[in-house]
C-alpha cells in the first residue's frame, strides 16, 4: 500500500536526522567579546584625552602640567586598576575624533549631547549644569534673560567647536558672536571690554568669578539650560562602562569625588 511504502520512509529519514544531530560537533558557547578593561589593564596605562582648558575640570599651563578635578579623576581610576594616566591634549572641535582614534577615556567637563552619543558611550552623569551668562559685575541686571542678550551692540564671546558655540548660534540672532580661540584667556576679553559677556557652564562662570572679582556669574543656579557632565567612553563596550559606572558610584559616595573637588569648587 502506498501510504504504508511512505510511513516507512519518513520514519527511516527520521531516524537518520537524530543519527546525524547526535553525531554532530557540540558548538562551542561564544566567547565574551574583548572589553577595553582588559586592554588597558594589560597596557598598564589609561590613555586620557582632556582639553586642558576648562576649570576647574581641566587645565593645562604653560609648563604642561595638567591639573583639573577631572584630571584626579582620572588619575583615581588609574590607580584603582592599578596603572598609570597618561593625558592625551585635544581640542573642544576634535575631541570626539581624537578620544576614538587615541584614548580610552575621555575627561574634563564633557557636557552629554546626543550628537557624541551617537558617536561613543558616556558613563553615568556626575555634575548637573547649564549654560548661564557671565559678565562684569556692573551688567548682572543687564544680561538677566536671553531677550536681553540677543540685541544689536551686545558682544557674545565664544570659544569655537563645542556646545557653547552650538548653544550661542542656536540663541543669538542680533547679537555679535565674536570668537576667540583659547578658552584659557576668554575672560580676559570680557575683563578687556572687548566682549560683554559669555555664555557657559555655570560651574565655570562660579569658578571664574572667583579667580576674577569684577566679574560675575549671572543667576548659576537657574541657567537658561539643563545639562549634564560625564567620562566618554568607547561605545558598545558595556564592560568598561559598567567598571567606570561602579567607580563612579563609589567616588561619589565615600568621599573620593567630594576630596577632589574642594580645592576647586569649596
Amino acid at each position: 500500500m502506498q501510504w504504508k511504502k511512505f510511513g516507512s520512509g519518513l520514519a527511516a529519514a527520521a531516524v537518520v536526522a537524530l543519527s546525524t544531530a547526535c553525531s554532530a560537533t557540540p558548538v562551542e558557547p561564544a566567547k565574551p567579546a574583548a572589553s577595553r578593561l582588559d586592554d588597558v589593564v594589560q597596557r598598564g596605562e589609561l590613555r586620557v584625552c582632556s582639553t586642558g582648558d576648562y576649570r576647574p575640570f581641566t587645565y593645562r599651563d604653560a609648563a604642561g602640567a595638567w591639573s583639573g578635578i577631572d584630571i584626579d579623576m582620572a588619575h583615581d581610576l588609574a590607580g584603582r586598576l592599578g596603572i598609570k594616566a597618561t593625558i592625551v591634549p585635544t581640542t573642544w572641535k576634535t575631541l570626539v575624533a581624537d578620544f576614538n582614534a587615541q584614548c580610552d577615556i575621555a575627561v574634563g567637563g564633557v557636557s552629554i549631547t546626543l550628537d557624541r552619543a551617537k558617536q561613543a558611550f558616556f558613563s553615568t552623569a556626575y555634575v548637573v549644569d547649564g549654560k548661564t551668562p557671565i559678565t562684569r559685575c556692573e551688567n548682572v541686571a543687564r544680561f538677566q534673560t536671553l531677550q536681553q542678550i540677543d540685541q544689536p551692540g551686545v558682544r557674545a564671546v565664544v570659544n569655537p567647536g563645542g556646545t557653547n558655540e552650538q548653544f550661542a548660534k542656536q540663541n543669538l540672532k542680533q547679537a555679535t558672536i565674536v570668537e576667540h580661540p583659547d578658552n584659557n584667556t576668554i575672560f580676559q576679553q570680557i575683563l578687556d571690554g572687548k566682549a560683554d559677556l559669555m555664555m557657559t557652564d555655570a560651574a565655570e562662570t562660579k569658578w571664574q568669578a572667583r579667580q576674577h572679582p569684577e566679574l560675575c556669574s549671572v543667576h548659576p543656579d537657574q541657567p537658561f539650560t539643563f545639562s549634564e557632565k560625564a567620562y566618554l567612553l568607547p561605545k558598545g563596550d558595556v564592560v568598561f562602562q559598567q567598571y567606570v559606572d561602579q567607580w563612579l558610584n563609589l567616588a561619589l559616595r565615600d568621599g573620593t569625588y567630594a576630596r577632589i573637588a574642594e580645592p576647586w569648587i569649596g
